[in-house]
């Protein structure tokens, strides 16, 4: 039987998969029209828990989902690679070819038409061209860069063990550049992974007087997209467990040795983790003549569609859409994410009937929640809806912070596997390490 219309969706984060399965449930299944995923990954990892699984307490091998498998559960297909160029005119995405770990081409170069395109390849950490930064800096835009760091904080603790010599100054510390939500979660799960690794036999270690953790931020408070209130309380956190806050230090240069600000002050480090800023992917700033803004995202309308091609849609972190009545851009944030998948699902339906009218999209914030793993989990909820904010902390903030994930495994597996998925992990956890180990 011949499909009706090609939708093809670039890019498996949070939002492209969870769009894929809701496309492919209703209009893949009835044949209405060929729903086609295109990533250049083989697994997904929801990306808000890619600071736990650099940290080791997250085992990634639990968590990740297969696109394959999810493809052939939910109706849609699954093409692997990276999209690097565009074709408007004949309307066609070409996919570059797929090179193993050995240099060796495994998938040659590919095309695929489409008769609406929506790409959402959300974004990449911004080193904004300091000196070092792409060298000697590691970013968590991906689960492979999340467990490379893991790989490295594991062998320099597995140094400082076994070697003869004392540990030296910066040898076990962990330098964080950026002190957003990424950066200060991922400094109270280093703490408690850190204490948990030394736990398991790790005797010439002492975490409190050999393992440090700093954060340094240009802005003169932590958090600065956030409320201050929440700002302040995460920093009353991360000063009881000891990590060294740097504000209102600017990042000049980052060497082998460690970190320099432009205060001239040197913060010696093995590891440098870089979470300040984000960019669109480069390749979208000349995709063949769609308008971006300086950070590489693509421009679009309220109805998510690229301001010069109807057919193309971009949306989450790599889309620039405009917020009604404002000169602002809707934040690059996963609850914006979620809701502009949602309204591309009633759009592509509306499509597939010929329809020109789509809905448009408005923003609606509904506050932040910053977790901190076992110590603490705070947020604001609201966030500008009816011009305020109501301030949440500890168990009601956690159980709010654990259940977005919930709710995103519901939109890809259902309510009844999610729910045993829950029980499994409760059972399970009693016979495994709190961190991993390897």
């Amino acid at each position: 039987m011949l499909f009706r219309s090609k939708i093809v969706i670039v890019g498996g984060g949070a939002g492209g998969l969870e769009l894929a399965t809701r496309l492919g449930d209703t209009l893949g299944k009835k044949k209405k029209a060929e729903i086609t995923l295109i990533d250049y990954t083989k697994t997904h990892v929801w990306k808000p828990l890619l600071h736990e699984i650099a940290a080791g307490s997250m085992n990634p091998d639990k968590h990740e989902l297969e696109y394959m498998a999810q493809a052939h559960w939910h109706h849609f297909r699954f093409r692997l690679g990276r999209m690097d160029r565009l074709n408007r005119r004949k309307k066609e995405v070409s996919i570059a070819p797929y090179i193993d770990e050995d240099g060796k081409e495994i998938i040659p170069r590919r095309s695929f038409q489409y008769d609406t395109l929506i790409i959402s390849v959300g974004s990449t950490t911004n080193d904004f061209g300091i000196k070092g930064a792409a060298e000697y800096s590691i970013a968590l835009d991906t689960q492979e860069q999340a467990e490379a760091f893991h790989q490295k904080l594991h062998h320099a603790i597995l140094k400082a063990q076994t070697q003869k010599k004392p540990i030296q100054p910066g040898q076990l510390e962990v330098v964080i550049v950026g002190a957003g939500a990424t950066g200060v979660e991922l400094a109270a799960e280093l703490h408690k992974a850190t204490r948990e690794m030394t736990a398991y036999g790790i005797d010439r270690v002492n975490p409190d007087r050999d393992i440090k953790i700093s954060i340094i931020e240009a802005s003169p408070r932590l958090l600065p997209a956030l409320p201050q209130k929440l700002s302040h309380s995460v920093e009353l956190e991360l000063r009881k467990l000891r990590v060294h806050l740097y504000m209102g230090e600017r990042v000049i240069e980052v060497s082998a040795k460690g970190v320099k600000t432009h205060s001239k002050r040197f913060i010696p480090s093995a590891l440098v983790v870089w979470a300040a800023g984000v960019k669109a992917p480069d390749f979208l700033k000349k995709i063949d003549g769609l308008e971006t803004n300086r950070i590489n995202q693509l421009l679009v309308h309220t109805t998510l569609q690229t301001t010069r091609d109807d057919s193309i849609f971009a949306f989450g972190d790599c889309a620039a859409c405009p917020i009604d009545g404002t000169d602002q851009f809707v934040p690059p944030r996963a609850q914006a994410a979620h809701q502009q998948a949602s309204l591309l699902f009633k759009s592509m339906k509306l499509r597939v009937k010929g329809k020109t009218n789509l809905p448009q999209y408005t923003y609606k914030d509904y506050g932040s929640l910053v977790n901190m793993g076992e110590y603490s989990t705070v947020g604001n909820l609201m966030g500008s809806l009816m011009g305020g904010s109501m301030f949440i902390e500890g168990f009601v903030a956690r159980l709010m912070y654990q259940s977005l994930y919930k709710m995103h495994l519901m939109a890809l597996h259902g309510f009844m596997s999610t729910a045993l998925q829950t029980l499994a992990r409760i059972i399970t956890r009693r016979t495994e390490a709190q961190v991993k180990l390897h």
